[in-house]
């Protein structure tokens, strides 16, 4: 079976690539072996939040030069990142998936700041572009209300209200917590194991289900200008969340439980769905293994489920995640590429790996594939020819530290699609 592409890793990286090439007339398969990081999402894209060594950013287009040249904007070049990013809004409109940055503008016209969205744990986390019912405010300090009801399901504890409580009362507002006990949802408490983001968001696809919701909410306000909700609504429509804040007479946020994310799913469905509709092949559940190279080019790939027939394609993508999504493997002394074999950065010296304490930069969350300034990888100092890396498995970046993850994921994929087209 041969392709133009085969794209190993089925994330968002890997689909926006898909989605493009496909476009272009690029016939493609992607091959993913299960969950990714969509399912930990938080609902809002990250660009720039903070530079290398931990100074804010506000602008993040203009503070692209003081990144270093292994990064991959700096590979890119500043011309080619404000491109893409331009482009985002409009990419993500087309596959079902509305954005919106701080401003509320037009999603079309998104300006490049990062706005602030409110966390679980009730305090302020910078992001630039957000799903359409992920609040983004301009400022760490906007203030948002004066009190504030937050409501959960009753056994849901996937939604920690008290931490959202703290951190909202350290802004000034008034917290009240309240939990609905609504009776489909109950019937998931039968089995402790199944009270989930994700089971309660299919539950609550029902128009019976929210509506019951959202009248309970309404007779639980006590002159509350602010009701916070959990981010479970609108798994399968994304008017859902809207209708429910049309019917709640007050300010209504919708925050991020502990994963699965329901808004993350919902965004991975609607680019699937999206790269399938112009005729992509999407393998689910399998895994890519045995490349064959020809000299410096890889020549075929083997799957799992499809046994001993062999794929063949003219250009492969990587982007099956860094150690988080195991397209990244450590052992005490080493780190590896298990697909294909490539070069990864990291510090010979493990006790660089990582800090003791928690809350600082963890290195190892920066490891990724050695890279020309193509994003062509490199296998034992040789460069592979025909073979691209994309999205966070590429080195010279720590997304998490730097709030740049969607960026990269996003931006590195449009790149590289434009290569191949």
């Amino acid at each position: 079976m041969r392709f133009d592409t085969i794209i190993v890793g089925g994330g968002m990286s890997s689909l926006v690539c898909g989605i493009k090439l496909q476009k272009a007339g690029k016939k493609c398969l992607i091959v993913s072996a299960g969950q990714n990081a969509l399912h930990f999402s938080s609902g809002t894209f990250g660009l720039l939040a903070k530079l290398p060594d931990g100074t804010a950013v506000t602008n993040p287009l203009s503070v692209l030069d003081s990144l270093p040249a292994e990064h991959p904007y700096s590979k890119m070049g500043a011309e080619a990142v404000a491109e893409y990013a331009a482009a985002t809004p409009k990419f993500f409109a087309d596959c079902g998936v509305e954005l919106h940055s701080a401003s509320g503008e037009p999603s079309g016209d998104a300006p490049v700041t990062n706005g602030y969205r409110i966390t679980g744990m009730g305090t302020m986390k910078p992001a630039w572009l957000a799903m359409k019912d992920v609040t983004l405010l301009g400022s760490k300090d906007e203030v948002i209300g004066k009190n504030a009801l937050i409501v959960n399901f009753s056994g849901f504890l996937d939604f920690n209200t008290r931490f959202i409580a703290e951190g909202l009362e350290k802004k000034g507002l008034e917290c009240r917590i309240e939990r609905i006990a609504i009776k489909d949802v109950e019937n998931l408490r039968k089995n402790p194991s199944e009270m989930r983001s994700v089971n309660i968001a299919r539950v609550v696809t029902r128009e019976s289900v929210w509506k019951e919701f959202a009248h309970t909410v309404q007779g639980l306000l006590k002159g509350e200008d602010v009701v916070i909700l959990p981010e479970v609504f609108g798994l399968l429509d994304p008017k859902v969340p809207q209708w429910l804040c049309e019917m709640i007479p007050a300010r209504v946020f919708f925050i991020g439980t502990m994963p699965p994310s329901v808004p993350g799913i919902r965004t991975q469905i609607q680019l699937k769905k999206t790269f399938e509709a112009v005729g992509g092949t999407f393998l689910m559940g399998d895994e890519v293994l045995e490349p064959e190279f020809d000299g410096s080019r890889v020549v075929s790939v083997r799957t799992v489920n499809l046994g001993s027939m062999r794929l063949q394609a003219d250009s492969f993508v990587l982007a099956s995640g860094n150690l988080f999504g195991k397209g990244l493997v450590a052992s005490p002394d080493k780190v590896t590429e298990p697909v294909f074999g490539l070069d990864v950065m990291y510090p010979e010296d493990r006790n660089e790996w990582y800090d003791k304490d928690f809350a600082n930069v963890q290195n190892y969350l920066g490891f990724g594939v050695r890279t020309g300034n193509d994003f062509r990888p490199y296998r034992n100092g040789t460069l592979v020819e025909n073979l691209y890396v994309i999205g966070s498995e590429l080195g010279g970046c720590n997304s998490l530290a730097e709030g740049s993850g969607a960026g990269v994921a996003i931006f590195t994929a449009m790149n590289v699609a434009d290569k191949l087209v």
